[in-house]
Parts: structure tokens; sequence; C-alpha cells
């Protein structure tokens, strides 16, 4: 039960985190008997809100109204949401449009959205498991569920058999009645082997067994003569090495920090993302740098939710070839729909242009994982 729990509490903070960002425009209280005086500051009031402090006019004292403001204040499932959602899924570049130009009491604010949308990311992959990787801990067979060794045994032994063949291929050599045709053969068995001895030491240790292998075809670059890493920068030839160690020693501790940074920091994607929209839009005046951060967050939010519909049908077994299949044809067009509507281009031009975003995006994909990376070794 701790992982529903825990998705429950995750979703209730990315909530109240967007809370933050939401203004409470347009909000009214259920009761039309209002003082004639803001209770908060004094002033006279004019309508169901104080013009100076913002207070509403009514203040409620029930156990009800409590709980009221405890789900609206978590789940925020106001008239906001209803106005957005449609409008985000079907039409995001109006929505985009929409908002930049000054339509925003009706609308949730992108980064409430964006916040929102990612924490329940994120607490419905901890429930469900995330893609790909449901029941990573386990290993099920007809019998019985075993654990999964995360230990390096395997490699070992995997090694030492490569070893072992290595030796026996090498003996075979000596023999005086091969071939030329024979002798090729059992030698390109041998680099072969040693060639995934290198790679497994590698990814091991951050060295290789058989440096001279590397010197003979030159295949694998960044490595010095006996096969370490060499960046050339003694303290990153260390660090490289010290990490390669550390995630091979433990990755599923790795795999966590990338799984619990990913949320964390999913807001960089937003900084990542705006350099390559203010880019791809080159040469349509008229767009700020503001309006290209509306656009890459409401986008965000919805393929947020797109793979939030994935993981669930996946789960449930609700036709999950379709859903997933839908959403990535339709992810592509979404994005396409709300450039073309956002910033006005024609036709061809955002198909022109929407080419460009997708390379764009891939790289942006990189450049996160690279950070999260990067922050789960340094952890």
């Amino acid at each position: 039960m701790s992982s529903e729990f825990e998705a429950i509490g995750t979703m209730a903070e990315g909530s109240m985190a967007g809370r933050v960002f939401e203004k409470r425009d347009g909000e009214t209280a259920a009761d039309a008997d209002h003082p004639t005086k803001c209770l908060n500051c004094g002033t006279v009031l004019v309508g169901s809100h104080c013009h100076a402090c913002g207070q509403p006019g009514h203040v409620h004292r029930s156990i009800s109204a409590f709980w009221h403001d405890i789900l609206h204040g978590v789940l925020h499932f106001d008239g906001k949401f209803w106005n957005t959602l449609p409008l985000l899924a079907w039409k995001p570049g109006e929505l985009t449009r929409r908002y930049v130009h000054g339509e925003r009491a009706k609308f949730i604010s992108p980064m409430a959205l964006f916040l929102f949308t990612i924490f329940m990311m994120f607490a419905i992959f901890s429930f469900v498991g995330s893609p790909g990787m449901a029941d990573s801990s386990t290993e099920s067979t007809d019998s019985e569920t075993v654990p999964v060794d995360w230990s390096w045994q395997t490699d070992e032994q995997s090694l030492a058999d490569l070893e072992a063949q290595i030796t026996e291929q090498e003996t075979q050599l000596e023999q005086k009645t091969l071939s030329e045709s024979e002798r090729s053969k059992i030698l390109e068995e041998i680099n072969a082997a040693k060639g995934k001895a290198n790679a497994i030491s590698f990814t091991t240790t951050g060295s290789v067994r058989y440096p001279e292998l590397i010197k003979e075809d030159g295949e694998i670059a960044g490595l010095d003569a006996e096969g370490n890493v060499d960046t050339g920068v003694p303290w990153l030839n260390k660090w490289v090495t010290n990490a390669a160690k550390k995630a091979n020693s433990n990755p599923e501790l790795l795999l966590y920090k990338l799984k619990s940074n990913g949320y964390k920091f999913a807001w960089l994607l937003i900084p990542l993302s705006i350099p390559f929209v203010w880019l791809v839009t080159i040469g349509k005046r008229g767009h700020r740098f503001y309006d290209h951060a509306v656009f890459t967050t409401y986008s965000l939010s919805f393929m947020s939710l797109l793979f939030i519909a994935c993981a669930l049908s996946v789960k449930f077994n609700i036709l999950p070839a379709l859903v997933i299949t839908a959403s990535v044809l339709y992810a592509p067009f979404h994005l396409y729909r709300q450039l073309r509507h956002a910033y006005g281009f024609s036709r061809i031009g955002t198909v022109l242009r929407f080419f460009v975003l997708f390379a764009c995006i891939n790289l942006v994909a990189m450049l996160f994982f690279a950070i999260l990376l990067a922050l789960g070794l340094l952890g």
C-alpha cells in the first residue's frame, strides 16, 4: 500500500505546488450573504471580493466548507479546468495565443498546469510502474517469482568464460596442421571474444582487458594505450572512471536517482526548450520569449497527459495497443497544430519548421537525460 499512498501524496503535492502559480480569478463564495465591509482590511465592499486586498466578502466557519476548501485547493477542478483541457487537447495553438494575448482568468496558467501534470505523471508511474520497467525488481518464472540479482557476478562469470575460450583458441592456433583459412577463422573468434571482454571490463571497471585490440582497430575512442578513460583532462579521467564504477556497482540505485531527479528537475525542460522554439520561429515578428515559454509549457503539459494515458491503459489493459498507437500518431499532429495556430504560420511554413523543431526536441531530450545522469552519478 505504500506506493498507493506515495502516489496520492505526490499528486497532492503537485496540485498544491501548481496552486502557488494559479491566481484565484473568478472564484466566488457559495453564499450570497456578504457583509458590507471587508473583514480583513475594513474596506467598503462593492462586490463579492474586496478590491483592496482580494479577500472574499463572505467567510465561512462550517466544517463542510472546510473540506470543500481542501478538495478545491488540492484538486482545483473548477471552471478553469474545463475551459483549459478541451483547448489543450484539440486546439493548443488557440489556447496558447489567447493566453499570451490576455485571456488568462478563464484558463489554468501554463506553469500551474505543468507542475500538476508532471507530479501526477510521476505519481502514477510510481503506482503502476514506469513504462517498460514494471516489476523490474523481479523476474517471473512458471513456478515462482525470483528476485533479480543486481550484482555483477554474472559479468564476472562471463569474463571467466571468455578468458577460458580465448585460452583454448590460442592453444588451437599453436597446431601446425591448421590451414590459413582455419587459422584466420580462429583469430577472428579470438578478437571477437576479446572485444566482448573489453566491453564488459570497461563498463564494470572503466578500463579494458585487452588494450592491444584497441591499438589494432582503433574503433574505441577516448581510451589511452592502457585502455583507461582518456578525455585529455586528468581530473575528468578520474571522475568518469569512478562514475562508471559507481553506476555499475549499484545500477538499481542509479535508476532510482534518475527517476527521482526526473520529476524534481522536470522544470529544466522549459529553459532548455525555449531557445530552440525561438530558433524555429525566427522570421515571425511580434513574439517574445514569454510567448515561447507559454508555448513550451502547455506543450509539455499535454505530452505528460499522453504519458499518463499510456501508462494507465497498459496497467489496466484498456486497449493498450490502440492507446499507445494513437498517442504516438497524435503527439506530432498536436505539436504541428500548436505551432501553426499559436504563431500564425502557413501550412507549408509550419511543416518545415515542425521538422526542425522535432530535431530540436530530440536534442533537448538528450541534454535533459545527460543532466539527470550527471546528477545521479554525482549524488
